[in-house]
């Protein structure tokens, strides 16, 4: 485990995902026909391509991002910034902006939870399917594994064991951590989108994640630092 990062040298990243159409009868002819392709392969109990979309967001071809959510410790506290909108080009136009403006530096590093599996691909996906340039640190073309500039609370917990998922509120129980869970969860995103048309509510989750995402890592590194309280944590947006 790297416990030699300065906390002001991490950038915590939580994203957040929705299926590309609210409906699959929103789909065109040629992108229902792929996702049943794609869902041949998801069927449990022969379950209908109509009932498996609601979880196409999970799936960067058929997805989109709607929320990404960046921390950083400064000074001692965790300060959050959020990129969201309709517009997914747009905010990530703006993510990647602010990676190569002010985190071109090799010393950042981005952390996410399960993010080497999900987060991190995921965003280079569709930042090359939305015909951006990818930032230097999710461009992992031609990188040998110790060049990679990624943390992942994931791996880090599991110590090299991969026979199974530790989900982020597991963790958060085991060290009595506060749950970013309490007034939505993942599952509940698609419906919250579309349906609620709640953008806001989603931001919020999306920052408690990256909170919680934080003082998880901060518990992973022997030496365990003082966690940002929520009375300390800044909150900036950009529309």
């Amino acid at each position: 485990m790297k416990t030699n990062i300065p906390l002001e040298n991490i950038l915590f990243i939580d994203i957040e995902t929705v299926p590309a159409e609210s409906h699959y009868e929103h789909l065109s002819e040629t992108w229902k026909n792929l996702w049943n392709q794609k869902a041949q392969y998801l069927s449990r109990d022969n379950e209908s391509p109509e009932s498996l979309y609601e979880r196409a967001g999970i799936y960067a071809e058929f997805g989109k991002v709607i929320c990404i959510s960046v921390g950083r410790i400064r000074f001692g506290k965790l300060r959050i910034r959020s990129y969201f909108g309709h517009d997914e080009r747009k905010l990530l136009q703006d993510f990647c902006h602010s990676l190569n403006r002010y985190y071109a530096n090799p010393k950042y590093r981005l952390c996410a939870h399960n993010g080497k599996e999900f987060d991190f691909p995921y965003l280079a996906r569709r930042i090359l399917i939305n015909r951006l340039t990818l930032p230097e640190t999710l461009d992992l073309a031609g990188k040998k594994p110790w060049e990679v500039k990624h943390l992942d609370t994931l791996h880090l917990w599991k110590f090299g064991d991969f026979k199974h998922y530790t989900s982020l509120t597991l963790l958060a129980e085991l060290f009595g951590l506060k749950s970013s869970k309490s007034t939505l969860d993942g599952s509940q995103v698609r419906a919250t989108y579309y349906e609620e048309k709640d953008l806001r509510k989603i931001v919020h989750y999306c920052e408690d994640d990256v909170r919680l995402l934080t003082e998880i890592y901060q518990n992973l590194r022997p030496e365990k630092q003082k966690t940002a309280d929520e009375s300390q944590v800044q909150l900036r947006f950009t529309a």
